[in-house]
This record gives structure tokens, sequence and C-alpha cells, in this order.
């Protein structure tokens, strides 16, 4: 046991006594930890955006490269722009910077059955689903593979 732990009696902060500077270094330790047990990390950060006149964002996409795989965190399109193909567009972007960047291939995940249709119409393969991974929702992780892994 931590000495600091040592004969105090315990003490739990829950909820919104957590301050939020504690939940963010959580994520950075459990981050950390992982790419510690691993070797060749090269996390770098991704995105791409496109914005309308007045610069409000229209859609973009974002998320990491690391170990040659593009990790899609989040693909966003205002409702408004929906249904024009742009989302395509943007996940195209995204792959292509990935690409330059020596990615061979890429992971993306949905709870819309919509989307992850239209994921696989753009060369994705679902390689695991979990239904009812929210009342309602299929959470669906697909890859795409642009060269095989030796």
């Amino acid at each position: 046991m931590s000495p600091a732990l040592r004969g105090e009696p315990e003490r739990w902060w829950r909820d919104e006594d957590v301050p939020p500077g504690a939940v963010q270094a959580l994520r950075d330790r459990v981050r950390l930890f992982g790419r510690q047990q691993t070797q060749g990390s090269d996390a770098q950060d991704i995105a791409c955006a496109r914005f309308d006149e007045q610069g409000e964002l229209l859609l973009g996409a974002s998320g990491r490269t690391e170990f040659q795989r593009l990790y899609v965190d989040y693909l966003w399109v205002r409702e408004d722009c929906r249904g024009q193909g742009l989302g395509s567009a943007c996940l195209r972007q995204i792959e292509a910077q990935a690409l330059r960047r020596g990615c061979v291939d890429a992971l993306i995940e949905t709870l819309s059955d919509d989307t992850a249709a239209l994921y696989e119409h753009l060369g994705y393969v679902c390689i695991s689903h979990v239904h009812d991974f929210v009342p309602g929702f299929t959470r669906h992780t697909l890859l795409k593979v642009w060269k095989p892994r030796d």
C-alpha cells in the first residue's frame, strides 16, 4: 500500500467533486502507461475542417495517427450540409493526411447503422459490433486497410 494511504481513513472524491484537471490527468496517465508498454509510439493529432464565410464550422474530422494507423475519433457535418457528400469528402481528406504520414490502415467507430453502411461503401470493413451498446444503438468498429501489415 502506498505510504500516502497507510493509516488514513478512506476519502473518495466523486463526480463533480473531482477537479477537471484530475480527470484529464487520469486520461493522460492511462495513455502514457499504455505507450510505455509499447515501443515506438509516434502519436500525432490529426484534423481537417471547413468553415463558412462567417467562420462557422461546417464540417470536420479529428483523431490521431499512431503506429501507422489513423484513428478517427470524430467526424461531424452541420445538419444543413448533410446529404451532399461532404462527410465522405472530409473522411477522404483526413485519410489522405494519414497516408502522407505513412499510415497503412484506418479505424473508425460509430453508433449509427446508416453511418456504418456509408463507411463500408467507402471501403471500411466492420471488424466488430456490440448490439445495444447504448439502448437502441449498435457500436460498429470499422477498419480500412490500404497496405497489409507485416
